[in-house]
């Protein structure tokens, strides 16, 4: 399943549509708190965690212990933003 149109709102968009999205990125879905999903970046460069919550009104990101001191960093995004541009901020890190 394809998400339509990149530069789209992402309140445009479907549940199971933005769902399937997160899944072709490599988040997992927590099957006992099912807005709340996991993502790990594991290549040469890069290196983090982060849980992504599917709040109501927009998606909060928190990357564990990323901060200096080993806390998290929290973002929350709007769903008004385009799928590409919370793409982009959400999974570039923290």
């Amino acid at each position: 399943m394809q998400l339509p149109e990149s530069q789209t709102p992402l309140y445009n968009h479907t549940l199971p549509d933005i769902e399937q999205w997160l899944k072709d990125l490599g988040a997992v879905q927590d099957p006992d708190n099912l807005p709340l999903w996991n993502f790990e970046q594991r290549d040469i460069n890069s290196r983090w965690k982060a849980k992504i919550i599917l709040d109501i009104e927009e998606i909060t990101v928190y990357y564990l212990a990323a901060a200096a001191d080993g806390t998290d960093i929290r973002r929350s995004y709007k769903y008004s933003l385009s799928r590409q541009d919370i793409e982009d901020a959400i999974f570039s890190g923290p």
